[in-house]
């Protein structure tokens, strides 16, 4: 089985699995992974291959292309740099031709042949000329890509009314279906500001709660003591 090696990523914030290949690693070590802007720059922090690798198979981890060098440290932070300046110019356009829809982020390719133009949107958008605006202006190929509110929040990122990082933005990696009745059956107030997430959707937590052993067991604490 691969060894295993965990990462944390200099982009997103979040821990990520990966297999190291032959390459040795130490904690600390910079290197680049995979990802789907071609690359990620990220920091090596356990290489314990009984920790990293316990909980899932090794098919979900990515693999490790290279270690980094000077020129790639100095290229991610460019790279930051150039999507802010992209974001604040796409803006500008976006106001200007006056469309209905909210820019989110901004990512750049590691080659810097394409960006990701990330908004929201109640419907669908005529951005072509936008599209224009874009590529004429940075000279790549320009992708505009539509996410959900609940995206946005995992992409933006922030606290809760608990005072941690938002779950969507720190460990979860897909969402599931949160509905009221879940809130019901936890016996909670039903006060949209009190369950409802920075999204403005109900907290992802809700589903979390309701399943967890110390609930189960309250509730049939509770039955006994009837």
């Amino acid at each position: 089985m691969p060894e295993i090696i965990c990462v944390l990523s200099e982009l997103s914030g979040k821990v990520i699995r990966v297999k190291k290949g032959e390459e040795d690693f130490k904690k600390g070590d910079l290197c680049i992974i995979e990802s789907e802007l071609g690359g990620d720059l990220v920091v090596v922090i356990d290489t314990s291959s009984d920790i990293c690798s316990h909980l899932k198979s090794s098919r979900d981890a990515v693999k490790v292309i290279r270690k980094a060098t000077e020129e790639d440290e100095k290229k991610h932070k460019w790279l930051r740099k150039k999507e802010k300046k992209a974001f604040d110019f796409c803006l500008e356009r976006i106001n200007s031709r006056n469309l209905p829809m909210k820019l989110v982020m901004v990512r750049y390719f590691f080659d810097e042949k394409k960006g990701i133009f990330y908004y929201t949107a109640d419907g669908r958008i005529d951005f072509r000329e936008l599209v224009k605006d874009l590529a004429k202006e940075f000279k790549m190929r320009i992708e505009m890509r539509q996410v959900g509110v609940r995206d946005e929040a995992k992409m933006v990122g922030g606290l809760g009314v608990c005072g941690r990082q938002l779950c969507c933005c720190s460990f979860m990696k897909d969402f599931k279906p949160v509905t009221i009745q879940r809130a019901k059956k936890q016996k909670i107030v039903i006060n949209p500001t009190k369950i409802s997430g920075l999204c403005g959707r109900l907290m992802c937590c809700l589903a979390f709660e309701e399943e967890s052993p110390g609930r189960m067991y309250a509730e049939e604490k509770a039955e006994e003591d009837k």
